[in-house]
């Protein structure tokens, strides 16, 4: 079967710039202390292996490594993953996507998907939630992070490195909880100087199979 195209281009478009990325967001983190405070919660509630999908060059998974957990990253981007290989030898990285994760079922104790869901046009997302579903343990723990829509619909926007989406925070947790997942909390942002939108992210975690899902 044919990769679809918006892998593709995102994963050329990531290659193409990322050892650019990496310089700029080295040391991103420092300057959000509402962004450190949801990956702390996230670390409190995660048990056991944690993937962070869509790691770019590791500097979320080194950061979950730091809060005490196991934790490895998944990227599209070769270059990312070879940039994040050297940026932080002692982790594991690999190369893959996040809607054919080379995981067993149950495996993790919690994802961590920090603005790469953003890339997958709003039609492709289900499956998506079905996979983190699958190599989530019962009660592992989805943390989201992404361009919220203030108010409107889905929209399409010109991202720096490959089309992306807003969401609604309702709508995108509307299709976790179809998947099977309960919300545990949420957390917007206003933008900072230099951004141009909210930031959402959304900390659930996944029901066990015949469990009533509270919206």
């Amino acid at each position: 079967m044919a990769e679809p195209s918006y892998l593709s281009v995102t994963a050329h478009a990531y290659d193409a710039v990322a050892v650019r990325y990496a310089d700029l967001a080295r040391d991103e983190l420092v300057q959000l202390p509402l962004d450190r405070a949801v990956l702390a919660a996230f670390a409190e509630y995660a048990r056991g292996p944690v993937a962070e999908l869509g790691c770019g060059p590791g500097r979320v998974t080194a950061h979950l490594r730091d809060l005490g957990l196991d934790a490895f990253g998944i990227d599209l981007s070769p270059v990312m993953i070879d940039l994040a290989r050297q940026e932080h030898p002692d982790l594991r990285f690999e190369v893959g996507s996040m809607d054919a994760l080379e995981l067993g079922d149950g495996e993790l104790g919690g994802i961590v998907s920090w603005y790469s869901v953003i890339h997958t046009p709003p039609e492709e997302l289900p499956p998506y939630f079905a996979e983190f579903r699958r190599v989530l343990a019962p009660g592992g723990c989805l943390l989201l992070g992404f361009f919220e829509a203030e108010g409107g619909p889905v929209t399409v926007f010109d991202h720096a490195v490959a089309p992306a989406y807003r969401w609604p925070i309702d709508k995108l947790a509307g299709l976790a909880y179809e998947a099977g997942f309960a919300e545990i909390g949420r957390m917007s942002r206003e933008p900072r100087e230099g951004e141009r939108f909210r930031r959402g992210h959304l900390l659930m975690h996944r029901v066990s199979e015949g469990t009533e899902v509270a919206m």
